[in-house]
């Protein structure tokens, strides 16, 4: 989920619990009976390039012929993703069309291509990029997509449109020698605040904040990561009663410091591979199950509630219960 923030995380809750419930499966799995409208969708803005000859151009050269992506070019070239873009791959590239950029708010290009931004301008254009060769009929089975930023983009179809995030895909499978080029008609922006500024602004982790000042551990968590957090809400916190207030003591650092750390694994853990693995060790040390129990996605217990919430240097997974290590 690429949620930028987490705003809305109550309407989020109720969502993903009835999703999951008419799905049997988390919200990062595939289809639940999407495949049908996207199929459509996507045969509207494909075309049938099985007949063709295999591609002689890259993914930047086919770019620049087409005349229509000059400044993503420029912004490529800028973040120094030329030779990455003209390798073996394969990739798939979500572009941004030059009217796309010109959407973007007076002045943000201009910031975005200086040399001091150029950490800021790849993790946006690394966003619009997808590891393989993704094409339109391959789409119809997924609804995110791991980017090579890390983080997940969301692949929607809805009112006859594909949309990736807010983004709509004009043109598909344009393909080149090292893969393929999805055309989309919005700049896609990836999350660039960190796990904490992410669930500060979500308003509904007050207690896990705390706690992780308290145990000098946001700033770690404020760190280049990644980090995969089980994020306890306020009301996970309340249920401890007058625990949580005894381990807040400076005498119970230790204490508070390893159960934080239980909820953190290292390395950024989306809602599929976590069930896939089953299990994931965290920082504490010891290991956290992850499973579904009666259609419910849960880590030892604990029901997940809210899955990949991307962050700029992880992703957080909304817990219903606090988790103490063993």
């Amino acid at each position: 989920m690429n949620s930028k923030g987490m705003t809305g995380i109550a309407a989020g809750l109720m969502i993903v619990g009835t999703a999951f419930g008419q799905c049997g499966g988390m919200k990062a799995a595939s289809g639940c009976g999407g495949e049908q409208e996207m199929a459509a969708t996507m045969s509207v803005v494909s075309y049938d390039h099985h007949n063709e000859q295999a591609p002689s151009k890259d993914i930047v050269q086919t770019a620049v012929g087409a005349g229509s992506f000059k400044t993503l070019v420029a912004a490529v070239q800028a973040a120094g993703l030329v030779e990455t873009l003209k390798g073996d791959g394969p990739f798939t590239v979500f572009a941004p069309t030059d009217e796309a950029f010109a959407k973007l708010p007076k002045g943000t290009l201009e910031t975005l291509l200086k040399p001091e931004n150029k950490g800021l301008l790849t993790s946006i254009l690394t966003y619009h990029v997808v590891p393989g060769k993704v094409t339109a009929e391959q789409v119809v089975s997924l609804n995110n997509a791991k980017t090579a930023n890390g983080q997940l983009v969301d692949i929607s179809a809805k009112w006859g449109k594909v949309k990736v995030d807010n983004a709509n895909v004009v043109k598909t499978d344009i393909m080149t020698s090292n893969g393929v080029i999805h055309v989309i008609d919005t700049v896609i922006m990836p999350s660039t605040k960190n796990i904490v500024e992410t669930a500060d602004e979500a308003g509904s982790f007050s207690t896990l904040i705390a706690a992780a000042k308290a145990a000098g551990l946001a700033e770690a968590l404020m760190g280049e990561g990644p980090y995969t957090v089980f994020a306890p809400t306020d009301e996970a916190f309340e249920a401890l009663g007058s625990t949580v207030s005894e381990l807040l003591k400076p005498e119970n650092k230790t204490k508070l410091r390893d159960i934080l750390k239980y909820h953190v694994v290292k390395g950024r853990v989306f809602a599929r591979d976590a069930v896939t693995a089953g299990a994931a060790t965290t920082l504490e040390g010891g290991r956290v199950s992850i499973g579904i129990d009666n259609g419910r996605l849960t880590a030892n217990g604990a029901g997940i509630v809210l899955t990949d919430i991307d962050a700029s240097n992880g992703v957080i997974h909304v817990i219903d219960s606090v988790l103490m290590p063993e």
